[in-house]
């Protein structure tokens, strides 16, 4: 076991460069991305939780790491990835689930951002970090991540994410941050279809796309090509209706060939019923898929799994807003374990139980953490 698990993480880590000075380093740097690794996974939620692993696993570490010095102190933990670069260092994982994983074509990849609350640091005045991710909702994994200081600049964000990703076959789908004329662009040269929310960021488009529904609703959509897919559900006491309404005839929008590719208008209506109280919410997007409402309800209510699978997960079971790591670096690339983290649990399928058992699980046993690693 020490040769085949050193060596496997070792090699998805081989490319990371040591920022340290070599001559004043007392440990090495893949026994402190490994435990680091290990720790959060196994519930560690900061750097001293990340050493309280290490000494509590010791004895377990030394069959496949080499520890010269022991396990660092949590200061050392923090200072090494206060200098690793997080893009490097976010690599690393990205060539780690292309190798361990296949990301399944035709599924729904949503893109949207997270802030970490707690990281905004008052001395130097610094925002607090803000990771645009990528969720496959097929696979349930984080495809990649990047960061951006504010939500508004989720827009230079997202190319650069979607740079990382191999998205060929894939739908992507984007709030309305993310609605923008480049971004379509460069999810269709990348072999993806896209759906995009509309609101104010386009405003003179949401209105004309708004005011056509409206028109076309009135006249029940005759002679329009059109497709129509409802849906109800719910529980508790509540029951929800959506509809979705999609039209592919789009000689009359004015800056259709603006967006590359664009197929259709879409609408949804939602419709919740609690007790005597009903609300009602009108969404509209756009979109470069064929003209069938089952399909785009489908990549609509697929965004929602990043939000419910990735970004709940991560406040709830990795209690991620109240880290309190406020390096740029380090939390940046403690983010991506976390990420990470999300998507190998996830993996265990045949587990019937939440996240935070399969934290503990891995916590108490060595042999479950590596086959969440796919290690053993």
């Amino acid at each position: 076991m020490k040769r085949s698990t050193k060596a496997s993480i070792a090699d998805r880590f081989s490319t990371l460069k040591d920022p340290r000075i070599q001559l004043k380093t007392r440990h090495r740097l893949i026994d402190i991305i490994v435990i680091t690794i290990c720790a959060v996974i196994c519930g560690a939620d900061d750097w001293v939780d990340v050493a309280d692993y290490g000494r509590a696993k010791k004895k377990w570490l030394k069959t496949f790491l080499e520890l010269p010095h022991g396990i660092p102190s949590h200061d050392t933990f923090g200072r090494v990835f206060s200098l690793l670069n997080p893009e490097e260092f976010e690599n690393c994982f990205l060539s780690w689930i292309h190798e361990v994983f296949k990301v399944t074509g035709s599924q729904i990849v949503a893109i949207d951002g997270k802030t970490v609350r707690r990281s905004y640091d008052r001395t130097s005045n610094q925002a607090p970090i803000h990771m645009v991710g990528a969720w496959a909702t097929k696979n349930r994994m984080c495809l990649g991540q990047v960061k951006t200081e504010d939500k508004s600049n989720e827009i230079t964000a997202i190319p650069e994410l979607l740079r990382l990703l191999d998205l060929h076959g894939c739908i992507v789908t984007i709030d309305a941050m993310g609605c923008q004329k480049e971004i379509a662009r460069k999810i269709v040269d990348q072999g993806a279809d896209y759906v995009l929310a509309l609101k104010g960021n386009q405003s003179s488009l949401h209105d004309d796309v708004k005011l056509f529904f409206e028109y076309a609703r009135e006249r029940q959509f005759r002679d329009l090509d059109h497709d129509f897919y409802e849906i109800t559900d719910g529980d508790h006491g509540r029951v929800e209706v959506r509809r979705y309404t999609t039209v592919s005839d789009l000689d009359w929008l004015e800056h259709k060939t603006k967006w590359k590719n664009l197929q259709l208008i879409g609408m949804v209506e939602s419709e919740r019923h609690l007790g005597d109280k009903i609300t009602q919410e009108t969404r509209y997007f756009i979109s470069s898929l064929p003209n069938d409402a089952k399909g785009f309800a489908a990549a609509v209510r697929g965004h929602w799994a990043i939000e419910n699978e990735l970004h709940w997960v991560l406040d709830i079971a990795f209690r991620e807003d109240e880290s309190r790591v406020r390096d740029r670096n380090a939390a940046t690339n403690l983010a991506a374990m976390r990420r990470f983290a999300v998507s190998l649990c996830k993996q265990d399928t045949a587990s019937k139980v939440g996240i935070k058992v399969k934290r503990k699980r891995a916590g108490w046993d060595n042999d479950y953490l590596l086959t969440l690693l796919h290690l053993s």
